[in-house]
C-alpha cells in the first residue's frame, strides 16, 4: 500500500465533501443543536453537587446519536455513487489499487465523521471545566467515540462496494446501525423474556385471627415500647409453611446481546464517578449499572418467615454492583471490528478489477 497514493484518494474524497455547501449548513445545525443541549444540561444537572459529569455524558451521547444518524448518509454511497457518476473507473485504472481505493474512502469518511465530534468537543471542554467533570472520563469517551464514528464509517464505504445502488447501500448501512442500536435492545428484551426460571417462594405468616382485643404477641426480636405495644406473655401462633412458584425472566442469561451496541460500549469503557452513597453521577455510570445489574442472577429459592427475627436487608450499592461484575466493552469492540473487516473484504472482493462478474445494470464507465 502506497502512502501517496492513498492521500491523494483521501484528500480529493475530503474535497468532493467540503465543496458542498450543504456540509457546512450540517456542522452549522449541528452547532446550534449542541449550545441547545448544552444549555438544557447546564439548566437540568445544575441542581446536583459537580454537575459536569452528567452534563458532559449528555452531550457525548447526543454526539454519538447523530453521529449514527448522519455518518450513513456520508458513507453509505461512497464507491457505488461514483460508480454511477463514472468516476469511480478512471481511478481503477491509476497505479492505486483496490485495496488503496477502499481504505482511502474508508478514512474520508472517518475524518467526516470526526468532524462533528470535533464541533463537539469545546462543549465537552465547557462541561469539564465549569462542570467538575473528570479529565480521564473525557479522556476515555473520547477515543471510544472516535472508535464508533471510524466502525459506522467501516461498513457504510464496506456495504457501498456491495450493493450495486446508492440508495439500497445508504438504506441497508442505516439498517445494520439500527440493529447495533436498537436490535440489540429488542434482542435482549425478548430472548430474556424467553427464557424464563421458575422461582419458589416459601413463606409463614402468623395467624392473628387467633387474637382478640387489642392484645397483639412481641414479634421475635421486639420489645414493648410506647410506639410498638405488644404482649410478652402471649404465645405467638405461627401458620403452616406454604410454597408458591412463579417464572422471571433470565437477563443474566442474555446479557451479552447488548456488547456490541455503541452506547452500552461507551458505557461500559468509560470510568465511572459516583457520590457519596455510591451511585453513579452521569449516564455512562447509568447505563453501565443497567447492564451489570443484568449480569446478577436472580434469587431462585426465597423464604419469608413471619415468625423469625427480621434479617439485615442488604442490598449492594451500584457501585458494588459493577465491581464484581463483567465488564464487555471489549468483546463489543471486537464484534464490531469483525463485523467491519468482513464486510470490507466483501467489498473488496465485489470493488476488485478486473471483474470477473458485475450485476445488470452496472455502470463500469
Amino acid at each position: 500500500m502506497n502512502a501517496q497514493r492513498l492521500g491523494t484518494i483521501v484528500g480529493l474524497e475530503l474535497t468532493q465533501r467540503t465543496r458542498s455547501v450543504a456540509w457546512y449548513v450540517l456542522l452549522g445545525v449541528f452547532g446550534l443543536l449542541l449550545v441547545f443541549v448544552t444549555s438544557l444540561s447546564f439548566l437540568a444537572w445544575g441542581a446536583v453537587d459537580e454537575p459536569g459529569g452528567a452534563i458532559y455524558s449528555t452531550i457525548v451521547y447526543i454526539t454519538l446519536l447523530l453521529v449514527v444518524l448522519v455518518s450513513p448518509t456520508l458513507s453509505g454511497n461512497a464507491i457505488n455513487g461514483d460508480r454511477d457518476a463514472a468516476t469511480l473507473a478512471p481511478v481503477q485504472v491509476t497505479l492505486a489499487t483496490t485495496l488503496e481505493i477502499l481504505i482511502g474512502k474508508f478514512l474520508a469518511a472517518w475524518v467526516t465523521g470526526l468532524a462533528f465530534v470535533a464541533v463537539a468537543v469545546p462543549f465537552l471542554v465547557l462541561a469539564t471545566v465549569v462542570g467538575g467533570g473528570a479529565p480521564g472520563t473525557m479522556a476515555v469517551s473520547l477515543l471510544v467515540l472516535v472508535f464508533e464514528v471510524g466502525v459506522i464509517a467501516a461498513i457504510g464505504v464496506a456495504l457501498s462496494g456491495i450493493l450495486s445502488r446508492p440508495l439500497f447501500s445508504v438504506a441497508t448501512t442505516y439498517l445494520v446501525v439500527a440493529a447495533l442500536v436498537i436490535g440489540t435492545l429488542i434482542a435482549f428484551t425478548l430472548v430474556g423474556y424467553t427464557t424464563r426460571s421458575v422461582v419458589t417462594n416459601h413463606y409463614r405468616s402468623i395467624e392473628y385471627d387467633q387474637y382478640t382485643g387489642d392484645t397483639f404477641p412481641c414479634m421475635p426480636g421486639e420489645t414493648p415500647s410506647d410506639e410498638y405495644p405488644c404482649d410478652d406473655d402471649v404465645e405467638v401462633r405461627c401458620g403452616e409453611w406454604q410454597t408458591s412458584t412463579y417464572e422471571v425472566p433470565r437477563f443474566d442469561h442474555v446479557w451479552w446481546l447488548l456488547a456490541a451496541n455503541p452506547f452500552v460500549i461507551l458505557a461500559d469503557a468509560t470510568p465511572t464517578q459516583y457520590d457519596e452513597n455510591g451511585n453513579p453521577n452521569d449516564l455512562f455510570g447509568q447505563i453501565k449499572f443497567g447492564v451489570r445489574a443484568a449480569q446478577q442472577p436472580p434469587e431462585l429459592e426465597q423464604r419469608w418467615d413471619d415468625c423469625a427475627p427480621p434479617l439485615e436487608d442488604f442490598r449492594p450499592t451500584p457501585e458494588e454492583i459493577i465491581d464484581r461484575s463483567t465488564p464487555s466493552w471489549f468483546v463489543g469492540m471486537a464484534l464490531q471490528l469483525l463485523l467491519a473487516a468482513g464486510l470490507m473484504w466483501w467489498a473488496w472482493a465485489r470493488t476488485r478489477t478486473p471483474a470477473g462478474r458485475l450485476p445488470a445494470g452496472t455502470r463500469i464507465a
